[in-house]
Parts: C-alpha cells; structure tokens; sequence
C-alpha cells in the first residue's frame, strides 16, 4: 500500500525478503524501491521509490487514506484487496468479528474478520466502507482473517529509523505452534507447547545451525516458548549475535540445545548438542 504521500510503501515483512522490490502501480508503472526498515516482530516493511523505471518520471503517487483502527467494532464491513493465488485486484467483503489479541500468537492486537484470504493477500489492504484502510491483511488463523491495525503501522512508522534501532530478527524457518507429545522429554515441563519447524530456508541461520523439518523449538535459557511472537522476540536485536535454542528431534527423548548465529548474510555452521 501507498501510505502516504511522500512515497512511503507499507507491506508485511514476509513479503520483501530482499533489499530492494519492484513496485506495479494500478496504471501499469513500475518503480524500483528500496526496502528501508523490515520489523519481523511486527511483521511489517517499509518501502521508498528509488526512481522509476522510466528515466525522469513524475512519480505522482497517490496515497491510501487512514483510518482511526481503534474505533473499528465488531460487526462492522470489512473489504480485503490483494492478488490471491496470482488474481490481480481481487475483492472479498465480511465482518470484523474482533479487535485484540489471538489464543496461541501472544498479546498483540489484531483485526479479526471473516474475510477470505489466499496467499497473495498478504501487505494487502483491509478497509471499511469508507474505503479508508484500517489495517494490513497478513494471515489466516482457523477460519478468521487477521490484520495487523492500521495504529500499529502508524505506530511503526514513526519509530526511530536510525541504523543503531533496526532489527534483524531472521531466523529462516516455516514454523506452526504444536501441542508436545506425551512421550517427549519435555512433556512434563511448565510449556505443553512448542514450535513445530515445517521448512527451513536454504542458507539461513536456522539451515546453517542444522536444524531440520520436524524438530520442535522449546524455547531459550530466558524462557520457554508459548507462541510465535515468543520466538521473535528472542530473535530481536542487531548485528551479529548468537542465539542459545532448546528443542526436540527424533523420537524427542531428551533437550537437544543448538547455537544459532544471527545478523550475519552467511553464518557459519554450528553443531546441535
């Protein structure tokens, strides 16, 4: 989304893993951007047009209008548009069910609506009637779709830029909370949960520590896991630094305890213990 008139492009953090991103305006022009903050907690990015494609262009972009998310209520309309399973422009319209936070993914706020989401939405609007944007589409948990509120990305967007205060909290791996098996060494421990890896990204911190698909993440020395956002904020921080993990793996009879190295393009492989 255009959020505001100086240029600012906002989208989820999944959705730009690179550096920089090209941008298709409805009209057909295409922008190269730079992708200036990436906040894997809140899972937002923010983009700037660097030029257009067409040299000397007048960007002349509009800008999307804002809404006041704190005021949205259940039961009001809820529109969704994004390019769903590669269908440009598509719309879909239901009801905000709920404004706050969701079973298994911390205490965070969100929008909840009854919205049809598909891959492709997400960084993709959620509006009012009034067509003014209250929030960005970014999953599906159960059968509601959920949205990051358009406060949290004013929220966003006005924190300190500076080098010092960004995060780089990457860790490469697809993950999902998971009750722990019974017959797991940690089944008896305060957490009954943990975090199950579904796919590790080639060349990530998560890959070169050698963790694999199928191994359950407990949690740190600080603490145990309890949901995503759990996880994420463990990961927070700048530059390189490691990252003490607990997990499970095979027939998950004892902790397994693995050192991750983060902030860095390539990471040096560690043993897990």
């Amino acid at each position: 989304m255009i959020w505001s008139r100086d240029g600012s492009i906002v989208t989820n953090a999944h959705v730009v893993r690179g550096a920089h991103a090209e941008v298709e305006l409805w009209d057909g022009r295409k922008l190269r951007a730079a992708v200036t903050v990436r906040d894997a907690v809140r899972d937002l990015a923010l983009l700037r047009p660097i030029n257009g494609l067409v040299a000397g262009a007048d960007l002349n972009l509009p800008s999307a209008s804002i809404a006041d998310s704190s005021l949205v209520r259940a039961g009001e309309l809820a529109i969704a548009i994004g390019n769903p399973l590669g269908f440009v422009g598509a719309l879909s319209t239901g009801v905000i069910h709920a404004l706050g936070p969701v079973r298994g993914l911390g205490q965070r706020t969100w929008l909840q609506a009854d919205v049809r989401l598909a891959p492709g939405n997400s960084g993709g609007p959620l509006a009012d009637a009034r067509g003014r944007i209250i929030g960005i589409n970014t999953m599906v948990a159960g059968r509601l779709a959920l949205a990051i509120p358009s406060n949290t990305v004013q929220e966003f967007l006005t924190q300190d830029f500076s080098a010092d205060s960004r995060v780089d909290a990457w860790l490469g791996a697809t993950l999902r909370l998971v009750q722990l098996p019974r017959s797991s060494a940690a089944a008896n421990s305060l957490s009954a949960s943990g975090l199950l890896l579904l796919e590790i990204e080639p060349e990530s911190p998560a890959s070169a520590a050698s963790l694999l698909p199928g191994d359950i993440l407990l949690g740190t020395q600080e603490g145990a896991f309890h949901s995503p956002m759990d996880l994420l904020r463990a990961l927070q921080g700048t530059g390189p630094r490691l990252l003490r993990l607990e997990f499970l793996r095979g027939d998950y009879s004892h902790i397994r305890r693995v050192t991750v190295q983060l902030g860095t393009r390539r990471e040096r492989n560690s043993v897990a213990a």
